[in-house]
C-alpha cells in the first residue's frame, strides 16, 4: 500500500485531530516529525493515516508505508520535516565557546564532521536577533552559514581591517599543536597561493569585493567567529548554533563527498617541472654541476611543484603544512650518522646530573612522518575510526586527572601517581617501590590496547597480545591505565573519520658529497635503494637494542623522495661513493639551464646585461683547454646585482674563483685578463683596443644595438627552453641580426656561433 489520497485540507483536519486527541503510544514517531509554522510537532505516518481516516472512512492504520515514504511526501509538499534527534546548542562569545553538548570541544575542531546544523543567528548585547541574509543560490543551514553570517554582521569593520590585517586573521585551528590558518582574501585566487585546498568559503557582498576564507566543516570556522567578536562586537553579543548528529547515511556520504574532494583535489593538477616527473620516477636523484648554477634553487623549485601538484614551483608559496612535507639539510666533513639517523644526546636530568638519551637524527624524524602518512593512507575508515576514539579516550582521561595527585593500584596494590604525559611516554612515580620510584611507559602500546577489540582482564593478555614471552615492568602500570581509562570513559557517538590522502615528502641534501656518505648512511644504503622501498627494504638500525621494541624494524616508505646536490670540481672533497651512485640518477645543471633565476632582477636592462656577461664569459672559460662546463659560472652569482654593482660582483666574488680555477696553469695572467675582457671588466686607467669583444662603456646606437641583440638571444633560449618551434625562433633570430648593420663582420660570426652552440646544447637539455 503507498500513500493514500490525500490534499492539504485532509492534513490541516489530521492535525486538528492530533491536537484534540493527541498520539497513541505506538504511534509515536522515533525518526522524523513534522514541524508546523508555530512550531508543534506530528509524527509524519500517523498525520497521513489519520488523515486518511478522515477523507476515506477507513482505519487509523501506519502500515502501509514507511517513515521514509511519509518524509518525502510532506517533503515535496512544502511542510518541514525534521530528524527525531536531540538537538545541541552552541553559544560564541568573545570569551567563550561552549555548547549543551558534553563532547564537544575545541581542542578538536575536525569533530565537527559529525554534526549537521539545523539553525544558526546572531543575539546582539540589546536582544535583537539577526539571521542570514541568503543569496539567489545559497542552501540553508549549510557549515558555511555561521561564517557568512558573521560577515554580513561585522561587514564594515572587517572592509576597514588593513591588509596585513586579512591576511593575518584567525580562522582556523583544528587541534592546539597544529598550525592556525589564517587569511581574509579578496579572491580565491590570492586564497589558493596561500593554501592549496578546495575547502573554502565565498561571501559576496552586495557593493564592494567578495570575501574568501577557509571552511570546512561544521566548526572549522570557529575561531574565526569568536576572534571577530573580540575585535567588532560589544559585550553581550553572540552567535548561537544549532545543530544535531548526522544520520548514519549522512555520515557515509560525508566520507564519499570527502574522497570525492580528495580526488578531485589529486587529478586537478599535475607536476609542471621536467625535473618533478624525473624525480617521480627515480626516486633518489642528484644535481651536480658549476658553482653558482642553482641546484639548491632548483630542488626547492621541485619540491614546492610536487607537494603542490603543479600549483606553485616557490617553497615560499607552499603553506607551513606543506612545507613539513619537505626538509633541507646540508652535509659537511663532520656531520655523521648519529645527526643523520640516531645517536645518543647529552640530555640534563631533573636531579640536574647529566645523561644520555637516544634521539632520532633528522632523517629518521623526517621519514617517520612520511611512513605515518603513508600507513594512514592505507587504513581503513573503521580503523581510523577506532584509532581517534582510541586518542579522544585518552586525552579526555589524562585532562581530567591531576598530574601527580591522583593515586592508581596496580593490580598487585603498588600505588604510583602520572606525573607527565607527552607524545611518546608517560612518566609515573612509585614511590612505595624500593628498587625504582620511576618509570616510563610507552603511550603507543597504550594506544594499540584500546584501538583493540580485545577484551584485557589480565597481565598476561597484554603479554600475548604484543607477541611476548614474558610480561615487562610495565605491563603492570600499562594495565591499571588502561582500567581506569575504560572506567571513565563515556559513551560517545561513533564518530566519522576520512582516512588520509597519501602525501610526496622530499628530502633534499645540499652538498651531499662533502660528508663521508657511508658513515653517514651507515644501513641504510640498502634501504635508500629505489628497488628496495617498503617493508622489503626494512633494516635495523645501529641502536634498535636501545629502542622499547628491540624488534622494531625502520625503512623507508614509497612516497619518500630525495634530491641531492653536488660540485664535481671541489677539490676539497673525495669522489663520491660509488656503492651511492648506482642508487641516485645523475642530471648535470649547466649555467644556462637556470636563467630563469635572473628573473628576479626586476630591472629589465640589468637581467638582459647580466646574461650577456656570463654568457660571454662562460663561453670564454671553457674555451680554456684545462677547463670545461663544470667550470662555468652559475645565475646566482648574478643575483648579487641586487645590492653590488658589475665591477663589485666581479672584483669581489667571480675573479677569486677563476683565480683558484686557472692557478698553476702556464698561461694563468692570459687566462684572467681574457676572462676580464669577457665579462666587460676594464680596471680603472686601462683601455680595450680588442674589436672582438666590445666595451661595455661605449655609448650610442651601436651599444643600444648590442643590447637589443643579447636581450633577443636570451628571448630566443628562454623560448627554446617552453617549447618553441625552432622554426619561429630562427625567423626572430634573423630580424634582429638583420637590425645590426654596424656590428663588426668578425664579432658577429663568433656570436653567431656561440648562439648555435648554446642551441645545440638546449635541445640535448630537452631531451634528456
Amino acid at each position: 500500500m503507498a500513500i493514500p489520497k490525500i490534499n492539504e485540507e485532509d492534513i490541516t483536519a489530521a492535525i486538528k485531530y492530533i491536537e484534540e486527541n493527541g498520539v497513541p503510544e505506538k504511534n509515536k514517531s522515533s525518526r522524523y516529525v513534522l514541524v508546523t509554522e508555530e512550531g508543534k510537532q506530528y509524527p509524519p505516518k500517523y498525520v497521513i493515516a489519520v488523515a486518511n481516516h478522515l477523507a476515506n472512512g477507513v482505519n487509523i492504520i501506519t502500515d502501509g508505508f514507511n517513515a521514509v515514504e511519509a518524509k518525502n511526501y510532506f517533503e515535496t509538499r512544502g511542510y518541514n520535516i525534521e530528524s527525531k534527534q536531540e538537538k545541541y546548542e552552541l553559544t560564541i562569545t568573545a570569551k567563550e565557546v561552549s555548547s549543551t553538548d558534553e563532547r564537544f570541544t575545541m581542542n578538536n575542531l575536525s569533530f565537527g564532521d559529525n554534526y549537521r546544523p539545523i539553525d544558526t543567528y546572531f543575539v546582539n548585547a540589546s536582544g535583537e536577533t539577526k539571521r542570514r541574509k541568503y543569496n539567489k543560490g545559497e542552501r540553508r543551514n549549510t557549515n558555511q552559514t555561521l561564517p557568512r553570517l558573521t560577515f554580513q554582521i561585522f561587514e564594515s569593520q572587517i572592509n576597514n581591517l588593513s591588509d596585513l590585517d586579512k591576511a593575518s586573521f584567525p580562522v582556523c585551528k583544528y587541534t592546539p599543536e597544529a598550525e592556525t590558518i589564517c587569511g581574509i582574501f579578496k579572491t580565491v585566487e590570492e586564497f589558493l597561493k596561500y593554501k592549496n585546498s578546495m575547502e573554502h568559503l565565498t561571501y559576496r557582498r552586495e557593493n564592494g569585493p567578495q570575501y574568501v576564507i577557509y571552511a570546512w566543516n561544521l566548526f572549522s570556522t570557529l575561531l574565526f567567529v569568536q576572534e571577530c567578536l573580540r575585535r567588532f562586537g560589544r559585550e553581550g553579543d553572540k552567535f548561537i548554533l544549532v545543530y544535531r548528529d548526522k544520520t548514519e547515511q549522512e555520515r557515509n556520504q560525508a566520507v564519499t563527498d570527502a574522497s570525492v574532494v580528495a580526488e578531485e583535489q589529486k587529478t586537478a593538477k599535475g607536476c609542471k617541472n621536467p625535473y618533478s616527473k624525473i624525480l617521480l620516477e627515480s626516486k633518489n636523484i642528484i644535481f651536480r654541476g658549476a658553482p653558482g648554477t642553482g641546484k639548491s634553487y632548483l630542488a626547492k623549485e621541485i619540491a614546492a611543484d610536487i607537494i603542490s601538484d603543479g600549483y606553485t614551483d616557490k617553497y615560499t608559496d607552499l603553506s607551513d603544512e606543506q612545507k613539513k612535507q619537505v626538509e633541507f639539510v646540508q652535509f659537511h666533513p663532520s656531520y655523521d650518522y648519529s645527526d643523520f639517523v640516531e645517536g645518543l644526546r647529552p640530555r640534563m636530568n631533573e636531579d640536574g646530573s647529566m645523561g644520555f638519551e637516544l634521539q632520532d637524527g633528522i632523517f629518521k624524524k623526517f621519514v617517520d612522518r612520511a611512513r605515518k602518512n603513508f600507513e594512514d593512507s592505507k587504513k581503513s575508515k573503521e580503523l581510523v575510526e577506532q584509532e581517534i576514539s582510541a586518542k579522544t579516550a585518552m586525552t579526555d582521561f589524562f585532562g581530567s586527572i591531576d598530574l601527580g595527585e591522583e593515586t592508581f593500584t596496580t593490580i598487585k596494590g603498588n600505588k604510583f601517581t602520572i606525573v607527565n604525559v607527552d607524545d611518546r611516554h608517560i612518566d609515573i612515580s612509585i614511590p612505595g617501590n624500593a628498587t625504582i620510584d620511576k618509570l616510563s611507559l610507552n603511550i603507543e602500546e597504550l594506544q594499540k590496547m584500546l584501538e583493540s577489540d580485545v577484551t584485557f582482564e589480565k597481565i598476561s593478555d597484554i603479554t600475548n597480545f604484543f607477541g611476548k614471552q614474558f610480561a615487562t615492568q610495565g605491563y603492570s602500570y600499562d594495565f591499571a591505565i588502561y582500567k581506569a581509562i575504560k572506567a571513565r570513559k563515556t559513551e560517545k557517538q561513533k564518530l566519522v573519520a576520512v582516512p588520509e590522502t597519501q602525501k610526496k615528502y622530499i628530502f633534499i641534501i645540499d652538498e651531499i658529497n662533502r660528508g663521508e656518505i657511508s658513515k653517514i648512511l651507515g644501513e641504510l644504503f640498502f634501504s635508500i635503494d629505489p628497488g628496495y622501498r617498503g617493508k622489503s627494504g626494512e633494516v635495523a638500525t645501529q641502536y634498535s637494542n636501545m629502542h622499547t621494541d628491540p624488534n622494531e624494524k625502520f625503512y623507508i616508505p614509497e612516497n619518500v623522495y630525495i634530491i641531492g646536490t653536488m660540485n664535481d670540481i671541489d677539490r676539497s672533497v673525495d669522489s663520491f661513493d660509488f656503492a651511492m651512485r648506482r642508487r641516485f640518477r645523475f642530471v648535470e645543471v649547466r649555467a644556462e639551464d637556470t636563467q630563469d633565476m635572473l628573473e628576479s632582477l626586476e630591472d629589465e636592462e640589468l637581467k638582459t646585461e647580466a646574461i650577456a656577461r656570463m654568457d660571454k664569459l662562460n663561453a670564454e672559460i671553457i674555451r680554456v683547454a684545462d677547463l670545461n662546463e663544470n667550470y662555468q659560472i652559475g645565475a646566482s652569482y648574478f643575483l648579487k646585482l641586487k645590492v653590488l654593482g658589475f665591477d663589485d660582483l666581479w672584483t669581489d666574488y667571480l675573479q677569486p674563483l677563476l683565480q683558484d680555477y686557472v692557478r698553476g696553469l702556464n698561461d694563468e695572467e692570459e687566462c684572467m685578463r681574457r676572462f676580464a675582457k669577457a665579462y666587460g671588466y676594464t680596471a680603472s686607467g686601462e683601455g680595450d683596443s680588442d674589436d672582438a669583444f666590445p666595451s661595455w662603456g661605449f655609448l650610442g646606437r651601436e651599444q643600444a644595438l648590442w643590447e637589443s641583440f643579447w636581450g633577443l638571444r636570451a628571448t630566443v633560449l628562454n623560448a627554446l627552453r617552453s617549447g618553441g618551434t625552432r622554426r619561429a625562433t630562427r625567423k626572430d633570430f634573423r630580424r634582429s641580426r638583420g637590425s645590426m648593420p654596424s656590428a663588426p663582420a668578425a664579432f658577429l660570426a663568433r656570436v653567431l656561433a656561440e648562439v648555435s652552440r648554446s642551441w645545440a646544447l638546449s635541445r640535448r637539455h630537452r631531451m634528456i
